[in-house]
């Protein structure tokens, strides 16, 4: 599933971000969110979320 709708991710969830550093090759980080920092109810390039270690980036996908 896609990280692009606010209500389908939540903290605690386990997700792959996709790290503004790692926007030109695609590379995926995996971790727990622990807030949502996108405000709107949807976003194109994926929700921007801070994991649990702090590292800060958009859903790429959501774990199952």
């Amino acid at each position: 599933m896609h990280g692009q709708n606010r209500k389908d991710i939540y903290p605690g969830l386990e997700v792959d971000i996709i790290l503004k550093k790692d926007q030109r090759t695609g590379k995926k980080t995996r971790g727990i969110v622990q807030a949502l920092l996108t405000s709107s109810a949807f976003h194109s390039r994926g929700i921007k979320v801070r994991l649990e270690d702090g590292q800060i980036g958009r859903v790429a996908e959501i774990v199952d």
